[in-house]
């Protein structure tokens, strides 16, 4: 049966927003459990209350953050089962494994350990209560580790292999899906991406302080704390995205050459490009900037392995395409005699692009009927959409120098007690959304890069999506839409409340009637 375009589309769109909604939340639950650790590191082993009353208050914050994680994750993965119906009963055997495995460290492991952090100030020791607030930073960015596993068998399917007899994907090796690659990259890049953006939130938030003469000791103190590890989780990121962006090269070479705007392969090795304008219609980047070599080391980590362009994958996808269609008229073979011996070697032969073959599903019912324009037109399909993968990336990284720079100029600053220039404070207060426009656009560029596949050569994502009416799921999304605006409304509206209160206004720091607010003489 042909797919709805219509239903695919909205559905995409619904996980679309509800996972990008999700992951404000999701960074700063990281990156804050982090910093509160840290803090009351410093208060156990100086004594001095100060530290215990920076963890209280921004472990405050962190509350609100985590509770609207918590809210917004539960109703994502809901989506499975209702709009991806398919996709959960063909890959569900490998995928629900992990992301059972997340939801229950969220639910039952960090909530356990958030109460204990709130409630547990006076009622276990300071040892014991730091041991808590470390474990509860180990178990956020474990829960992130499972879902990173989930996602990263999405975008390189190992350990797993299509079972004729139940027309399913199934598990072969539990231990390459945890130890896939693509997942060690991800986890490692993504969380540094977090701690980057909870350091940013508290050298911003203190910030705001100091320009208005608040609570300036503690400001002080909280700035320093993120000026040093913000600069450490920066450097981190860029780093760890090195190995992301190899892995990538390694098994999604269209996701590659589409960022890249490559459309022919180059002689190794590839030239990054800097700034440029690629028109998909034309095949060619306007007023290309490049630099030679980086990208080709960046890639393939030597100077004479070739990076794939866009026309030379879509050749290739033609061919795997023919192969697929012997697998799946292979597959119908076995499932009216299972004793077919030379239909199982077919398939065990091409199995692996069987996939391919379901790509000609969206243009038609059987795809062992397609035509050479069928097969020219599901290979064409592969490639994702080039401007935006192109420009997602690049403001990304350029998000990641701004906060090197950033987070290097603030420790400078900080080790030489000179946090008090009104300009850097400035700054520093109005970078505050950028880690959040890094995070989103990194997320784009992984998920909407795989495009069109839901997992990556096996499953196509028109494929997934469950037998649903367009006006079926118009009504899910508009409820969603809703549901999750009076969600971010609540959630603004208390951080907002509780940042502007600060530790003063919550009783944790004394009031300072008589403070002046910073001047530009003191920049």
């Amino acid at each position: 049966m042909i797919v709805d375009p219509d239903v695919v589309g909205l559905s995409r769109l619904q996980f679309a927003l509800t996972a990008l909604y999700h992951f404000l939340f999701v960074p700063l639950t990281l990156g804050l459990a982090f910093m509160l650790a840290i803090m009351e590191s410093v208060y156990v082993m100086t004594g001095r209350e100060v530290w215990k009353k920076m963890t209280q208050f921004w472990g405050v914050l962190f509350g609100i953050n985590f509770a609207m994680g918590v809210a917004t994750g539960v109703t994502m993965e809901f989506q499975f089962g209702t709009n991806w119906a398919y996709y959960s009963h063909y890959v569900g055997d490998i995928f629900g494994a992990p992301l059972a495995i997340e939801g229950m460290m969220a639910f039952f492991l960090e909530g356990t350990l958030v109460g204990l952090f709130f409630f547990g100030w006076d009622r276990i020791s300071r040892v014991k209560h730091l041991l808590v607030t470390w474990f509860l930073a180990l178990a956020t960015s474990l829960s992130a580790l499972w879902i990173l596993i989930a996602n990263a068998w999405m975008q390189n399917p190992v350990g797993a292999a299509f079972n004729p007899e139940t027309m399913r994907m199934e598990v072969t090796s539990f231990k390459d899906v945890i130890l896939n690659p693509v997942a060690q990259a991800k986890f490692v890049h993504t969380v540094s991406a977090g701690y980057t953006m909870g350091a940013m939130f508290v050298l911003s938030i203190s910030a705001w302080y100091l320009l208005r003469g608040r609570n300036v000791d503690f400001a002080k103190r909280s700035m320093t704390v993120a000026a040093s590890f913000g600069l450490a989780a920066a450097l981190s990121v860029v780093v760890l995205g090195d190995e992301s962006g190899y892995s990538v090269s390694e098994n999604q070479k269209m996701k590659m050459a589409a960022i890249e705007a490559m459309w022919e392969t180059e002689p190794a090795p590839a030239s990054f490009t800097l700034f440029g304008l690629p028109d998909v219609k034309t095949h060619e980047t306007h007023l290309a900037v490049r630099v030679p070599w980086l990208m080709g080391l960046i890639g393939t980590r030597s100077i004479d392995t070739p990076i794939p362009g866009i026309r030379n994958l879509v050749d290739d996808a033609k061919i795997r395409i023919g192969n697929g269609i012997r697998a799946y008229d292979a597959m119908l073979v076995l499932r009216e005699n299972k004793n077919d011996a030379q239909a199982r070697a077919i398939l065990t032969l091409h199995d692996k692009d069987m996939g391919y073959a379901l790509l000609l599903k969206r243009f038609m019912d059987d795809p062992r009927k397609a035509t050479p324009e069928d097969i020219q037109k599901a290979a064409d399909s592969t490639v994702p959409n080039v401007p935006v993968l192109f420009w997602a990336f690049r403001i990304m990284v350029a998000c990641g120098m701004y906060f090197i720079l950033l987070f290097g100029y603030a420790f400078w600053r900080a080790s030489k007690r000179r946090l008090d220039g009104r300009g850097f404070l400035t700054i520093a207060f109005w970078s505050l959304p950028l880690p959040w426009v890094a995070a989103e656009l990194g997320w784009i560029v992984a998920e909407y890069g795989r495009q069109p596949w839901a997992i990556e050569g096996v499953l196509p994502t028109a494929l997934g999506a469950s037998s649903l009416t367009a006006g079926q799921v118009w009504i899910s999304l508009s409820g969603f839409v809703l549901f999750y605006t009076a969600l971010a409304i609540i959630d603004g509206y208390l951080m907002l409340k509780f940042a502007r209160k600060g530790p003063d206004g919550l009783g944790l720091w004394p009031p300072r009637p008589d403070a002046i607010p910073v001047t530009a003489a003191t920049t």
